[in-house]
Parts: C-alpha cells; sequence; structure tokens
C-alpha cells in the first residue's frame, strides 16, 4: 500500500501533461502510485499516459470511453486508488519540488487527519509566481490538528480540491465523490471539510497552478457556468442529510453569496444573453437556502459593499445591483485619485527639494550610514562608522533608519527619517554613503560621491541574477533594476574569496572589490572575557551553564515561522547544564512566539547585537544561515541541525552542499542534535578538525582589522590596506565564559558529519 495515490485526469493538456507527471514521479518522497485518467482527450494525452506508464510501473493509466468532464474522470481514479492519502492534481497543474516529503512529515507531526490543507502558488504564463494571498490563514501556530469549528476561516479559502490530502479511509467512509459538470470541487470539498474529525495545515507552497493565458474554462464565455447552481444544491442536499452540520448553513450561504458575486462580475466568465438568467437564478437560490434568521454561529468577516450586495442579490434586484457596481467603482477611483494627488503632490516637493539640493555642493565631511531597510545601528555599516568616528573625528555621521530604531544609535551620530526632506538633503550631499542592502532608487549618484556596499554575511543561499529560475524565491523579478543598483557601487566589500566570486557573477558591475573581510566581526577579537561574563549575566545565563544559540533562517517555501525543535523535549534531553538562547529570523519578527516558557530557554529575538550574542554563547546551533561563517571566527563549536536541506535547495538553491564541508557536526533530526551534545561531538577532535578547515576557506580576512582596512581605504585614500592581515595561526578570539567539566555520555548513534 502505497502512502500517497496521486490522481490526474486530463483533457485538452498535451503541451502540460509530461511536466505535471514528471512533478509526480521526480518527488523526492517516492512512496505513491500515480493514476493518470484520459477523459477521452481528443489530442495526445492519452498516448503521453502510456508511454509514461510504461516507462514508471508506479503510473496506471486509464482511458475513459467518452469525455465526461474533470469529476466523473477522478472518480475513475478513486476507484483504482490504494493509497493511505488521496492527492489532485490537475493535467495541467505541477507540484512544487520536496511537496509529498513536506505533506508526509507534516501528516506524522499532526497525527494523521482527515484533511490536510496546503498551499499553493499561480504560475503565470509570463514566468511570474505568485503565491496565494490568503496563505496566512495557513498558519501552523495553535493545535496540530483540529475540527473546522475552531478554524472557521479555511472556508474562506478557494473550495478547489487539489489543495489538500485526504485520508482515503475517511473519503470511503463518507462516500464522497465529484459530480458532473463544472465548479465539481464545490460539492466535494465543503463535505469533505465540514465532516472532517481532524484537519491540518502546512503552510508550505505544494502547488503550482497553471494560470494559462487561453484554454481554461474559467476564462471562457459560455453558458455552462449556469452548472454552479447544481453544484450548489448538491451542497445543501448534503448538509439537509446531516442534521449535525446545520450549523454551518449560514456560512456556506454565504460563500455561496460571494461565489455567485464573483461569477457575475467576470465578463470573461458569462455572454451577454446568460447574465439575467445567472442572476436569477443565483436570486433564486440565495433564497430557497437562506438559514432562519440569515446569521451564521461561525461568521465569516464581510464588508458592508459586500453585504449589500449578497442581499440585492438575493432579492433579485439586479439594476439596483448594477447601480452600485457603478459607484463602487466610482467610488474606488476617486478614492485612489485623492490618495494619488496627494502622494504626488509630496513627492513632487521631495523631488523638486532633491534637484535643487544635488546643485549645491558635496560636503566632503559628511557621510550617510544605513543598515537592514532603514533598521537600527547593526552590522558592517555600525562597524565602519564607529571606526570612522574613531580614525577621522572631523566626519559628521548620520544614520537612516525608521524613529523605532533611533535609539540605537551613538549619540555623535544623527538619525534620518526616510523619506523626510533631511533624508534627500543628506543623499544629494553627502560624500559618502555606506549600506549592506539595496540603496533608495531615488538616489542619482553624483560625481564625486562614494558609494560602499557592505552585504551582510557570506552567501550560502543564491543571490542576485542567479536566481533567475528561482522565482519563488526572489521577492523582485526586476533584475535590470538590481543591476541599475549595482552600477552606482563605487566598492564592495567581500568577507573571503568564496564571496567575491559570488558577488561578482550574481550582481556584475564595474565596483570595486574590497577583500578585508567583515567589519562587524572585529568585536570578536577585542571583546575580554570579562565583557562574556557581563553579557551573560545580562542575558540571564546561569553562572557555568552551556549556553546554545540557536539561530535558524528563514525558508522561502513558507510565509509563517517554522518550528524546527520541541524546546521542552530538547530541554530535557539535554540535561540542566545547557541553556537555549533562540534567536528567530528577522523575517518572523512580527510572529508570535510558539513555544512554552523554560527557565533555560531564552528568546533574544530582539535583542539588537548578534555579535554580542555570538560572544555570549558556548556553541551555534543554526541550519543554513550566514551567521555560521560569522561564528567560525570564534574558532567556537557549531553545530548544523539540516532537517529539511533537500526542501530548502531545491527552494532556494546553493551555492555548495553545506553537508560536504560543513563547520562541525551536522543533525539531521533533533534526536541526533542531542546525541551530539550529549557525547561531547559537538566540541571533539573531528568537530575541530572540520571547524578549522572552514575557517581557512571562509574567515582569512577576519582578524579584527576589517573596519580599519575600510575606513583607510575609501574614507582616508590610502591605497594600500593597512593594517596587514594577521595569519589566522596567529589570531586570537575571544575565548568563552569558563565552564565545569563533564564526562560526555555513551552515544547510541554516533553523528558523523
Amino acid at each position: 500500500m502505497p502512502r500517497f495515490s496521486v490522481i490526474v485526469p486530463a483533457y485538452k493538456v498535451q503541451a502540460y501533461l509530461g511536466d505535471s507527471l514528471d512533478s509526480v514521479l521526480t518527488q523526492s518522497y517516492p512512496d505513491l502510485e500515480l493514476i493518470a485518467v484520459d477523459d477521452a482527450s481528443p489530442d495526445a494525452c492519452g498516448a503521453i499516459i502510456d508511454e509514461y506508464a510504461a516507462r514508471d510501473p508506479r503510473v496506471t493509466a486509464v482511458h475513459l470511453a467518452h469525455h465526461l468532464g474533470p469529476g466523473p474522470a477522478r472518480n475513475a481514479g478513486l476507484a483504482r486508488a490504494t493509497g493511505d492519502y488521496l492527492v489532485f492534481l490537475d493535467g495541467d497543474d505541477t507540484l512544487a519540488p520536496g511537496a509529498l516529503q513536506a505533506i508526509t512529515d507534516r501528516l506524522k507531526d499532526t497525527g494523521s487527519p482527515d484533511v490536510l490543507v496546503y498551499d499553493y502558488a499561480r504560475a503565470h504564463w509570463s514566468g511570474e509566481l505568485v503565491r496565494n494571498r490568503l496563505a496566512h490563514r495557513l498558519s501552523e501556530d495553535g493545535p496540530a490538528s483540529f475540527r473546522l469549528a475552531d478554524r472557521p476561516a479555511l472556508l474562506a479559502m478557494p473550495m478547489v480540491v487539489w489543495n489538500k490530502a485526504y485520508r482515503r479511509e475517511y473519503v470511503e467512509r463518507e462516500g464522497l465523490a465529484f459530480p458532473p459538470g463544472l465548479y465539481e470541487d464545490t460539492p466535494w470539498t465543503y463535505p469533505a471539510l465540514l465532516a472532517a474529525e481532524s484537519v491540518a495545515v502546512l503552510d508550505r507552497v505544494c502547488v503550482h497552478y497553471r494560470q494559462r493565458r487561453t484554454g481554461s474554462i474559467l476564462t471562457t464565455r459560455t453558458t455552462r457556468h449556469l452548472e454552479i447552481f447544481d453544484q450548489y444544491d448538491r451542497v445543501f442536499g448534503y448538509l439537509a442529510g446531516r442534521p449535525e452540520l446545520e450549523r454551518w448553513r449560514s456560512t456556506v450561504h454565504r460563500r455561496m453569496a460571494e461565489h455567485f458575486c464573483t461569477v457575475y462580475a467576470d465578463r470573461h466568465r458569462l455572454p451577454r444573453a446568460g447574465r439575467a438568467e445567472f442572476f436569477a437564478r443565483a436570486s433564486a437560490l440565495l433564497r430557497r437556502y437562506r438559514a432562519p434568521g440569515g446569521r451564521s454561529s461561525l461568521p465569516l468577516s464581510l464588508s458592508r459593499t459586500d453585504r449589500i450586495r449578497h442581499a440585492l442579490m438575493r432579492l433579485g434586484a439586479r439594476r439596483c445591483y448594477r447601480l452600485l457596481s457603478v459607484l463602487r467603482a466610482a467610488g474606488s477611483a476617486l478614492g485612489r485619485a485623492g490618495w494619488a494627488l496627494g502622494r504626488g503632490l509630496r513627492e513632487a516637493a521631495l523631488r523638486l527639494h532633491y534637484r535643487v539640493q544635488r546643485l549645491l555642493p558635496l560636503r566632503p565631511e559628511l557621510a550617510v550610514f544605513s543598515a537592514y531597510w532603514h533598521g537600527g545601528y547593526a552590522c558592517n555599516p555600525a562597524a565602519i562608522e564607529a571606526k570612522l568616528r574613531e580614525l577621522a573625528p572631523r566626519m559628521r555621521t548620520v544614520w537612516i533608519c525608521d524613529p523605532a530604531h533611533a535609539a540605537t544609535l551613538p549619540r555623535e551620530t544623527v538619525a534620518l527619517r526616510p523619506g523626510s526632506a533631511a533624508y534627500f538633503s543628506a543623499l544629494a550631499r553627502a560624500a559618502y554613503l555606506v549600506t549592506n542592502v539595496n540603496v533608495d532608487r531615488a538616489l542619482v549618484k553624483r560625481r564625486g560621491q562614494v558609494l560602499l556596499q557592505t552585504q551582510h554575511g557570506t552567501p550560502l543561499k543564491r543571490v542576485g541574477l542567479d536566481l533567475r529560475d528561482r522565482p519563488a524565491a526572489n521577492p523582485t523579478t526586476d533584475f535590470a533594476g538590481l543591476l541599475r543598483g549595482a552600477d552606482q557601487w563605487d566598492y564592495l566589500l567581500s568577507a573571503n574569496r568564496h564571496s567575491t566570486l559570488v558577488w561578482e557573477r550574481a550582481v556584475p558591475a564595474s565596483y570595486t572589490t574590497l577583500e578585508y573581510g567583515s567589519p562587524r566581526n572585529d568585536v570578536f577579537h577585542r571583546a575580554t572575557r570579562t565583557d562574556v561574563l557581563e553579557l551573560r549575566e545580562r542575558l540571564g545565563i546561569p553562572a557555568g551553564s552551556t549556553a546554545i544559540l540557536y539561530a535558524p533562517t528563514h525558508r522561502d517555501y513558507r510565509r509563517s515561522r517554522p518550528d524546527h525543535l520541541d524546546f521542552e523535549r530538547l530541554l530535557r534531553d539535554l540535561g540542566p547544564r545547557f541553556t537555549v538562547l533562540v534567536r528567530t529570523h528577522l523575517m518572523y519578527a512580527d510572529a508570535d512566539r510558539t513555544w512554552e516558557p523554560h527557565p533555560r530557554l531564552v528568546d533574544v529575538s530582539s535583542y539588537p547585537s548578534v555579535e554580542e550574542l555570538c560572544l555570549a554563547s558556548d556553541a551555534l546551533v543554526t541550519d543554513y544561515s550566514s551567521l555560521m561563517f560569522d561564528y567560525a571566527v570564534l574558532d567556537r563549536p557549531i553545530v548544523i541541525h539540516a532537517d529539511d536541506w533537500e526542501a530548502y535547495e531545491a527552494a532556494r538553491g546553493t551555492y555548495f552542499d553545506l553537508r560536504s564541508c560543513p563547520p562541525g557536526a551536522i543533525a539531521r533530526t533533533q534526536d541526533e542534535l542531542v546525541d551530539i551534545f550529549t557525547t561531547g561531538h559537538w566540541q571533539g577532535s573531528r568537530s575541530a578538525q572540520l571547524r578549522s578547515a572552514f575557517r581557512a576557506r571562509f574567515c582569512s580576512y577576519d582578524d579584527g582589522h576589517a573596519a580599519e582596512r575600510v575606513v583607510r581605504r575609501v574614507f582616508l585614500g590610502q591605497a594600500t590596506p593597512t593594517p596587514a592581515v594577521v595569519p589566522l595561526a596567529d589570531r586570537r578570539p575571544t575565548p568563552p565564559a569558563p565552564t565545569p567539566a563533564y564526562a560526555p555520555q555513551p552515544s547510541l548513534a554516533p553523528v558523523r558529519p
């Protein structure tokens, strides 16, 4: 019995069917059967399915004698399914890489629910990949599995069959089947969700939903769209036979009204001659199935305009409905125009101010700094700014940051509010501009201005132009704009030769690369043991405890913060000698904490200086974060927790296989991670050898003088980088706090990278 039965109906999708079937058969999780159903397609779909069935024994080919539609075609696949779970995929859509592995892991974590809902992204014919805008409803916070009544907002998700996995025993017990006609997903999905005893969610894109330029039924103008009424008749017929589900009637009625309004408003679906009939039938159905009182005990939020639209359609007031639509469109247009006018006037005034400021002379003593998209005083720019004030006290420095971060600045540095007149004055007249991210696109770099791009870490994951084939991981497809910004860089700061080669290929421009090391890591050579003890006391780390800094990176393929570790169990298994400092990625800064308080668990996500956290800790546990390259400067133990390497590499892409040259031991599960620490492997000779090789490759310039080399070259004009780089063997980074020796426990499963 396979884990998954993947059912793929096919009709007139010969151009896409191969990609769809390949996306299933090349999944990293192979325990599946693929049931491909040829719905009497007049093109080559049947032949393509037979070719795949001949090549792979996991493929079952089903040929229907007559074209019946996607519903009956799926039923034909259901009749042959033997897997634990059913997954449906349309013949022109694809499974995302690693999707089935992620689904089976989530099913295991949530106790094998009846239904698992996962996310999708729209794959436009232009190549753009856009994630579902309702993805936030799939947050994995809260109970692992639940009844729909605990999260009724899931009914606001698209009522489609292909973004869910269904336990086959549950489907057979409920007798679920697809009807003929269009909108066949509707009378399947509502019963499947409403009757389920357990539902779970997976915050991950598992399906790429193809948005075809032509040929899709949703872009075809036909009276067949009237079949939607038969489908909702079936939904309410199901509810009528299940009295325990009566409380859902008003909620489903509201979703039905919204569905009718959506179809009616789409000029690409209904022909002109069928619009009056559609409105009349919609009105009749809304009146027929309206619950007494018209109120739901499990409401979905609606705007006042939506409620009026639904009421007008229910009452059959088509002319009023049309008038409301016209007024709504006109009001939206006027509101947008007024907002745009006000914003436009302000922007015009600022552009004029900026243009005038650019006519004035540059201020050679003024340097503008920023970090992390208008964040606080941090990273390489902060280290360079501090060293600049030390070596060139005549310089005046200003820092661009949102007001919330102004308190992090030193007293000698002036805060600038982004977008203000003073901000544009500084951009226009400062002789030096320093940042670790992209500069403002409004910047018109003047002759004589010097722009230093420091970056913010050694790249393991792909960056720049190397993301052209990774649209789901890339926040923008404006690579031309990226290169226009890079053309303004005078200097690019590089921490090591690997970074130099990556940046020069991924962001090619005419800048000068300064291979000087990372200024933010200079503190790892300046801090004293007294500083370390003070930091540990400030953070609440018990004396003599071994402090583990856990700092995972974000995942491009998911929106909510992932929980890779069970902290309560981790601390129990590690024992009282260990304290864990948890630092979540800044991408999850607004997410609620999902772990329970514990005396040996310290949340340091909002702590302003990650460098101080590194100094205070005895070891780093991370996955694929660039922090590992910085932490290696300290020559303290690093453990890699790579529980989803294949999925991460498939979604984002990496420049090398971290597993082949890690900075220390590698754990693939939480049990292996515990074993590494309890046996002492984390600080053993093999881990030290791996760290030494890693440091030699990536920390060759981080000797505590990187900021000084930058200041002397960029601001003081010294052609020769000074001081000279201290050899790796002669460096003495800040030692960790003393901890009592202990005897390692015997390993049950030795972990070797």
